[in-house]
């Protein structure tokens, strides 16, 4: 005997906008020595930080590397000069792209913390 009821089962209702999302942003990088260890390490936390997955593509190539691996991040040896097209895809991806890029912008808050111009 059955009640009439039935269980079905029922799709997870997407995230609203603007919490799930795809993006993507170009900053110059304007920093006097380019992405090397502080700025770099700096980088891949904040970018950690957010939980949808981030990448970066160096001066017009196709490559997009890991923005959360510091390994990929100083092994692309990215130069004053250099154009960083930033993708973010997921959760937060948005916030994540405005805020790294906020971040190349203010030079990696290195003038703040060691008390020097770059």
């Amino acid at each position: 005997m059955t009640s009439g009821l039935r269980s079905e089962k029922q799709e997870p209702e997407p995230l609203p906008e603007p919490f799930k999302v795809n993006c993507q942003t170009e900053v110059e990088v304007k920093h006097g020595v380019g992405l090397h260890a502080r700025p770099s390490v700096t980088f891949t936390r904040l970018a950690k930080s957010f939980p949808c997955s981030i990448e970066i593509a160096v001066n017009g190539s196709d490559v997009w590397l890991n923005g959360k691996s510091i390994i990929k991040i100083m092994g692309a040896r990215i130069r004053k000069g250099s154009i960083l097209r930033i993708r973010a895809d997921g959760i937060l991806a948005e916030e994540a792209i405005r805020a790294l890029k906020e971040l190349i912008e203010r030079n990696f808050d290195e003038e703040k913390k060691h008390g020097r111009t770059t």
